[in-house]
């Protein structure tokens, strides 16, 4: 209808024009309008076979969305208006068609999954053509008497129907139909006596006559599969077969007597379970009846085009079902052509473009959108898609006008207690309280919002969770989410008789808090969860600093455990540039996001931020340390290796946590400076902490021993697996990869291989980057080598990881040994000399001359585990198996 507030907002009723609402769904009865005229064409096109079962199918169309959007509104609006011309909307138009429709509305709610259910379709559909034709279909009400005496023994079929709710107009109707199609097929067969008789005596001689060709029975019941039917079994599966029979017996219908079911199933995400069993029987409805249009409204898209479903539905893919293959657009306030044979749609929530298209077209004045861009870009942020959000905005902005001054987006950064006031009109105070409660969190479980709300039992959140204002989605880790443009105006709520105090707030945060903390701990104590630890880490971070909770509690561990894989999720958004963290919890925040972030800005960033971080003073000591161990980190990565020694060695003198982890820094150190004894030595006292394997296979490989180097990363890769330790256990692969690269080339692209799926998924920068130098080694000999290192350098350089540098360098003098390239080979160790100046990383210059068997220009500061001779011998027979390698083929 035409929106009439903004019609007497104003004197003057034409100083702009007032576009129609779009909860008329005038665009969602366009599509079913067109697709019902489509529909209706193709059935009565001389080629239309309805016994075809290969044909795809487009008889349908669904409209899905969140709870409480409106589809089962739109569906009885679409039944009332198929029902009777005066039930249609104006704006609707009217249909081209002339063919005679019947529309059947279905409310799957009252469904559970069980076989009764289905009948009770069965049945509906019958009771309803019953009532609109006045006569028999005589092949699928034999079937159906057959398998009512089979199934249901002594249940007279008009009790059945009134006990389970299905009376109506028509309800007597049925039994008498029924034993008039009995009565029908007996007499065409010439058997007046088994009018009375058992169906199965029926059945066998209705069976007999068409595997006989009898010209009467085929007249009457000659569907080519009819005799198959009646011979099966007479049970669920059977009776889920039936709809083809009654589609034959419509196909039969005389023209006067002709029309067109229109079958609304309703609630359609009721049907669903594990096993999809009452779907499986409602989708062979619908591929069975092909005459037959279907109008289906649920939460979630129609999956019966997705090819994973094989075995769990009887027809899947896009070429049974093309129209459920293609995507639409959302629904719209106004027409918009949709996707080309689209039958899936959206409804509810509209996008921002959408909100945007809704808001400019809604008020207009000389042609031109009353509602500026600003303020539109403001509505729809604010709104999060919600319909009622933008009726309710253009109300404000009418109001605002009529004072005389000019609206402003600011004016609309806001929640409307018109909104809030519907959400909780018809609630109890209890969910009330619950739903102030869950609006502190991103996405609950009945458990979480219980405890939350200080509840003691689940049902108030149970009923909650049911209402329409909630939203689920059964995969998540927590099932349940507000919708967020509610969830705003719950928390922005100044004017309600119940609503809370700043403490009443505070109290719910910490419960929340503790909530969240209960839910990881318990789960790590039985199997530890990557997802609900950041899960719970996210949604702990925000509630802590928004509320400014006292202490970090549980926060604390969950930061180690975070971090102790090298996995980087990202938590939270770090504290603003202008507000620097002022509370425990927003120095965590940063300190967490810092080092998460690492992975994406320079290390001269990370270690500013945790500068910054660290000088606050806000963090308790274990977390001090955290900071000063990544701080440290970072100065290695940049090279600054006086810093980092400094920063491991007061973590590792602390003896907290992170110690061992301190304490293989300074090993790695160590190895950087040349002083490959020293860390050899801490390698016993590291352990799974230290990662000691790994430390043992980066000593190993600087010193081409392959085969010990392999073995130490292999075991870390094995340790790291048993523990479920993904981003170690990614770091390790890519080291083996690295190990193997330089001695077998054709292994090495397996172990890279599987490094690569190993750090899909992983937040981990600096070892894809470290794959890409393995793949310059495996590939040493070979063309292109050069320029992929210069592209290589430059990603480097853009990362903030100078060390890596040096790597590329030594895959080039590789390459160029193994080449012959002397020339090269020079420019790269002068390259090496220049970036390992300060000492660090320096036996990599060592290593490329021994590789080209070069005497060194003066004495080195290296002390190799081992006699350097053997060291050179070793680098050098590496590059002369490449070369072999790579003159044989093997």
């Amino acid at each position: 209808m035409a929106d009439l507030r903004a019609l007497f907002s104003s004197n003057d009723p034409s100083a702009f024009d007032v576009a129609e609402a779009f909860t008329d769904r005038q665009h969602q009865w366009a599509l079913v309008a067109a697709a019902l005229e489509e529909h209706l064409r193709r059935t009565g096109a001389p080629g239309f076979d309805v016994e075809d079962l290969e044909a795809p199918r487009t008889n349908l169309i669904m409209f899905h969305g969140v709870g409480g959007a409106g589809k089962s509104t739109l569906l009885r609006k679409i039944e009332a208006a198929l029902s009777a011309t005066d039930h249609r909307p104006d704006q609707w138009g009217a249909p081209t068609w002339t063919q005679r429709l019947l529309p059947i509305h279905i409310d799957l709610a009252r469904s559970a999954s069980t076989g009764s259910d289905f009948e009770r379709v069965i049945l509906t559909i019958r009771l309803a053509l019953a009532g609109a034709l006045g006569r028999t279909l005589p092949s699928f009400d034999v079937a159906l008497r057959s398998y009512w005496e089979q199934v249901h023994p002594g249940e007279l079929l008009d009790e059945y129907v009134r006990r389970t709710g299905l009376t109506g107009r028509f309800a007597n109707l049925l039994p008498q139909q029924l034993q008039a199609g009995v009565g029908e097929v007996a007499a065409a067969l010439q058997l007046p006596g088994l009018v009375g008789s058992a169906a199965g005596q029926l059945t066998s001689a209705l069976v007999t006559a068409l595997r006989e060709r009898q010209e009467r029975a085929q007249a009457l019941a000659g569907a080519a599969r009819t005799a198959a039917l009646l011979e099966a079994t007479p049970d669920l599966e059977a009776l889920s077969y039936y709809p083809h029979l009654l589609a034959w017996d419509l196909s039969r219908l005389p023209a006067k007597k002709a029309l067109t079911p229109v079958i609304l199933l309703d609630t359609f995400e009721d049907t669903g379970d594990r096993h999809r069993d009452f779907e499986r029987l409602l989708q062979r409805l619908v591929w069975l009846m092909p005459n037959v249009f279907f109008v289906i409204g649920g939460r979630s898209r129609l999956p019966w085009a997705d090819p994973a479903l094989h075995g769990q539905l009887d027809w899947t893919g896009p070429a049974a079902w093309p129209g459920l293959a293609t995507l639409s657009p959302q629904s719209l306030p106004h027409p918009r052509a949709a996707t080309p044979g689209s039958r899936q749609h959206l409804i509810g929530d509209l996008s921002p473009e959408d909100c945007e298209d809704h808001l400019a077209r809604r008020l207009v004045q000389d042609g031109q959108p009353l509602i500026n861009a600003g303020i539109r870009a403001a509505i729809t942020t604010r709104s999060h898609g919600l319909p009622l959000h933008l009726d309710l905005a253009v109300s404000r902005f009418l109001e605002i006008r009529r004072t005389g001054r000019t609206p402003a987006p600011a004016d609309f950064d806001c929640s409307f207690p018109a909104l809030l006031a519907r959400t909780l009109s018809d609630l109890t105070p209890e969910e009330r309280h619950l739903l102030r409660s869950v609006s502190l969190l991103d996405a609950f479980d009945l458990d979480l919002a219980t405890r939350t709300a200080g509840l003691t039992h689940q049902a108030p959140a149970r009923r909650l969770a049911a209402r329409p204002l909630v939203s689920e989605n059964p995969r998540a880790l927590w099932p349940y989410h507000l919708h967020r443009a509610i969830r705003s105006a719950v928390r922005d709520d100044e004017h309600s008789d119940d609503r809370w105090t700043s403490a009443d707030w505070h109290q719910a945060a910490t419960r929340a808090l503790a909530a969240l903390g209960d839910q990881w701990t318990n789960a790590t104590a039985l199997a530890p969860s990557r997802t609900l630890l950041v899960a719970c880490l996210r949604q702990g971070l925000r509630l802590a600093r928004d509320h400014r909770l006292a202490g970090l509690g549980w926060l604390i561990d969950a930061a180690f455990v975070y971090t102790d894989d090298s996995v980087w999720e990202p938590l939270a958004p770090s504290t603003a540039a202008a507000e620097a963290p002022d509370t425990p919890a927003d120095a965590l925040a940063e300190l967490l996001t810092a080092i998460a972030r690492r992975q994406h800005e320079h290390r001269h960033r990370t270690a500013d931020r945790l500068t910054a971080v660290l000088d606050t003073g806000l963090l308790p000591a274990e977390l001090t340390e955290m900071a000063l161990y990544y701080r440290a980190k970072a100065h290695k990565d940049l090279g600054h290796n006086d810093a980092a020694r400094t920063g491991m060695r007061q973590v590792a003198d602390a003896d907290g946590r992170l110690a061992p982890r301190a304490r293989r820094g300074l090993a790695n150190l160590a190895r950087l400076a040349g002083d490959f004894p020293t860390a050899l030595a801490a390698v016993p006292t590291l352990g799974w902490k230290g990662r000691h394997h790994r430390v043992l296979g980066d000593i190993h490989w600087s010193q081409a021993d392959t085969a010990a180097a392999v073995a130490a990363f292999e075991a870390g890769r094995a340790e790291a697996e048993q523990r479920g330790a993904a981003g170690e256990r990614a770091m390790t692969q890519v080291r083996l990869a690295l190990a193997v690269s330089f001695a077998d080339p054709v292994r090495a692209d397996d172990e890279l291989a599987l490094a690569g799926q190993l750090l899909d998924g992983l937040d981990q920068r600096s070892n894809r980057l470290l794959a890409q130098v393995v793949a310059l080694i495996k590939d040493a000999g070979t063309s292109n080598v050069t320029d992929r290192a210069q592209s290589l350098n430059a990603d480097i350089e853009a990362a903030g990881l100078p060390f890596l540098h040096r790597f590329v360098e030594l895959a080039l003098a590789f390459h160029h040994a193994v080449c012959g390239e002397d020339q090269d080979l020079t420019a790269t160790i002068g390259r090496l000399r220049e970036l390992t100046a300060t000492g660090d990383f320096a036996y990599f210059t060592d290593i490329a001359h021994f590789m080209a068997a070069l005497p060194q220009p003066e004495p080195a500061a290296t002390r190799w585990t081992k006699n350097e001779d053997d060291v050179r011998s070793a680098w050098r027979g590496l590059i002369q198996a490449r070369q072999e390698h790579l003159r044989t083929g093997n």
